[in-house]
C-alpha cells in the first residue's frame, strides 16, 4: 500500500459520498428523526461497500453497458422518491413519509445514492487495487457524508417550515433528471 493509492481511494470515496451528502440534504429537509438518520447513514455505508463488490463480480466486459443502465435506474429511483415526497407534501397527512421509514424506502434511497459505486467496482477490475481497503473507505465515507447531509437538511428544513419537504422533493427530482439527461 502506497500513500498515493490511499489518497486516491480516499478521494474516490469522498466523490462517491457526495451524492449521499447532497441528496441527504433534500431528504433531511422533510423532517427526519435522529434514529432514522443513523439507520439511513448506516444503510448507505453498507451499500457503498456492497455495490463496488457487485461491480467487480460482474466483470469488466459489462462496464460500458451497465454503467449507462445503472445511471438511468438511479435517476428513475430518485425521481420516484422525489415524487412520493411531493405527493406527501401536498396531499399526505403523514409526518414521516413511507420512503423515509420503511425498510424498502431506505433501501431504495441507499441504492440510488450508491449506483456510482457499482461503476467504480467495474473499473477496479482494470487496476490493481486493495479492494478491502477501498470498499471500507467507500463505506465509511458514504455513511459519514450521508449523515452530514441528513443533519444539515434537517437543520435547514426546520428553517423552511412546512415547505421544506416540497423543497427537498424538488432537489431529489432535479438530481434524478440530471442522471437521466
Amino acid at each position: 500500500m502506497q500513500w498515493g493509492e490511499l489518497i486516491t481511494i480516499s478521494l474516490i470515496g469522498i466523490a462517491l459520498g457526495m451524492d449521499a451528502f447532497s441528496l441527504g440534504i433534500g431528504m433531511g429537509m422533510g423532517g427526519i428523526r435522529l434514529l432514522t438518520i443513523a439507520k439511513v447513514s448506516l444503510t448507505i455505508g453498507v451499500f457503498h461497500i456492497v455495490m463496488p463488490l457487485i461491480g467487480i463480480a460482474l466483470g469488466i466486459f459489462l462496464t460500458s453497458y451497465m454503467g449507462n443502465v445503472a445511471t438511468y435506474i438511479g435517476g428513475l429511483v430518485l425521481i420516484i422518491l422525489g415524487l412520493h415526497m411531493l405527493w406527501n407534501g401536498f396531499f399526505g397527512k403523514e409526518r414521516n413519509p413511507v420512503m423515509k421509514t420503511t425498510f424498502w424506502g431506505v433501501a431504495l434511497f441507499s441504492f440510488s445514492v450508491s449506483i456510482d459505486a457499482l461503476s467504480v467496482g467495474f473499473s477496479f477490475g482494470l487496476f490493481r487495487v486493495n479492494v478491502f481497503l477501498a470498499v471500507l473507505i467507500f463505506g465509511v465515507m458514504g455513511a459519514v457524508l450521508a449523515a452530514s447531509g441528513l443533519l444539515l437538511g434537517r437543520r435547514v428544513g426546520s428553517w423552511l417550515g412546512e415547505y421544506s419537504e416540497i423543497f427537498g422533493a424538488l432537489i431529489l427530482v432535479a438530481f434524478g433528471l440530471k442522471f437521466l439527461l
